[in-house]
């Protein structure tokens, strides 16, 4: 069998990849590669994310080794390195799967371009979507901006191809004598300073890790998922989503997984509840088709009106509390601390805590979309910059700017009891349900019953949530007004 190179990046493993099986098919040994390359200056891996990708570069690792393979590692130009290993094996052919950002659409045309006038042939594969961006346009032949009639149609459409399976073994091959081929460990993806100790509680990044998510995930909550996918004291959601993110599960799976039992189901709900879930996944189909035709938009506001938005100016020390959980509104300090120690905020209260950053304090969506990218395990360039701009009101099919969450009301109305409150801000553990996400509305007796001094065991607010609040649709206002004159 004559080999071939594969390119592993955001696809790390070995079930339902169409490049892997692409070279099988034509009877090549495959190499597996993988090159650890930020071709983005503004989007540089952020360090949890950095995290994750060492523990699932481990695992598939382990996983091509079990499978009689191995995972060739490296660091630096890609294209230089590529080069290399033709030259050093002789071959003539490349199988990558594709990615989306704009930044590596671009690299990826420049070294296909460069490889092929070397004279090898490169094929790339859609490993990551249901549909590429391509496959789902409107009638007119132009993108969607509206999620509901782009759901409409990849729903009666359905994937563009069928899962692969995993093949048992794969074709051995000497990696020994690629002496440039570094360990994992040497990429130094892990941070220095210990703050990652939780997130081996809560994660099992690789192949395996993902498929007992959606096991856990389909056996334990997606009945429920409906009604418990808001409410983040509750385990109802399928924390599939880094794990989508680095390619350990596709999408299809998934669809297919789950779709599978639903049309096998004689539990009452399930098929509802599946359906719901389902539909998520459209919105990160939808997130991708956003990106791929509108590539500006991870630093742009798609809606150009708010190019003259009148943000604050000075909020260095507001971004600080907020990042820090220390703004003094409990639900949105409670989901900054979940995202500090876990690299994972609750999806509900990503949004409250997005608009209270964007629409409380007027501070850019480009900052907690810099913030988050830097501190989710799952951070994606196409969900991240579709769900801030969702927030702020300035994407496709966004929220209006002018809905703006009241972190109270979402908190009494989704954690009515403070549970999750309680989990993430121990100090506010003995104040009365009443106040747990007001406690500056309690009298001072209440709060010394509770050990709470405000300023001092917990802070005060940052902003009043209904000044700050007229004070944002007022700027909304002159936003109108000059799109009027």
């Amino acid at each position: 069998m004559s080999p071939a190179l594969l390119w592993f990046r955001h696809d790390l493993r070995l079930a339902d990849n169409p490049a892997l099986q692409a070279l099988l098919e034509e009877g090549h040994t495959p190499l597996p590669v993988y090159i650890h390359d930020d071709p983005d200056s503004d989007w540089q891996t952020g360090a949890a994310s950095a995290w994750w990708l060492h523990h699932s570069l481990i695992a598939l690792q382990q996983s091509l080794q079990q499978h009689g393979s191995d995972l060739l590692v490296f660091q630096g130009d890609p294209l230089d390195i590529l080069t290399r290993l033709l030259q050093q094996t002789g071959t003539d052919r490349l199988a990558w799967n594709r990615l989306y950002e704009p930044a590596h659409r671009a690299r990826d045309a420049r070294i296909r371009q460069a490889l092929e006038k070397q004279g090898c042939h490169v094929s790339s594969h859609n490993a990551a979507l249901l549909r590429g961006p391509r496959e789902n346009l409107k009638k007119d032949g132009t993108p969607y901006r509206v999620f509901t009639p782009f759901w409409k149609k990849l729903h009666s459409t359905g994937p563009s191809r069928e899962v692969i399976a995993a093949s048992e073994t794969l074709p051995a091959f000497d990696a020994g004598r690629f002496t440039e081929s570094v360990s994992v460990d040497s990429l130094e993806l892990l941070p220095t300073v210990k703050w990652d100790q939780a997130f081996y509680t809560h994660w099992t990044p690789g192949e395996d890790g993902a498929w007992k998510a959606l096991q856990d995930f389909s056996d334990q909550n997606l009945l429920d998922y409906t009604a418990h996918r808001d409410r983040p004291a509750l385990a109802g959601t399928s924390h599939l989503s880094a794990h989508l993110h680095f390619g350990e599960i596709s999408p299809l799976q998934i669809w297919n997984s789950l779709s599978n039992q639903a049309a096998t189901t004689t539990t009452r709900g399930l098929i509802p509840a599946t359906e719901s879930y389902l539909r998520e996944i459209a919105w990160r189909e939808f997130s991708y088709h956003l990106l791929y035709h509108f590539p500006s938009t991870p630093l742009q506001s798609m809606d150009t009106r708010f190019h003259a938005f009148p943000w604050k100016k000075h909020y260095k020390k507001d971004l600080q509390c907020w990042q820090r959980g220390q703004t003094g509104i409990p639900l949105v300090d409670a989901g900054m601390r979940e995202l500090w120690a876990t690299g994972y905020m609750h999806n509900r209260v990503r949004m409250i805590a997005a608009s209270f950053l964007i629409k409380n304090l007027l501070i850019p969506w480009q900052e907690g979309a810099r913030w988050f990218w830097d501190t989710l395990v799952d951070a994606d360039l196409a969900n991240n910059t579709m769900g801030w701009q969702w927030c702020a009101g300035c994407g496709a099919d966004a929220a209006p700017y002018f809905r703006i969450f009241n972190p109270v009301l979402q908190g009494e109305k989704f954690d009515k009891a403070g549970l999750y409150i309680r989990r993430w801000l121990p100090e506010l553990d003995r104040l009365d349900n009443r106040y747990i996400h007001k406690p500056w509305a309690a009298d001072p007796a209440m709060l010394a019953d509770a050990g709470i001094i405000l300023g001092k065991d917990y802070p005060e607010p940052l902003v009043d949530l209904q000044d700050s609040r007229r004070q944002a649709l007022g700027a909304w206002d002159q936003v109108r007004q000059l799109q009027r004159s």
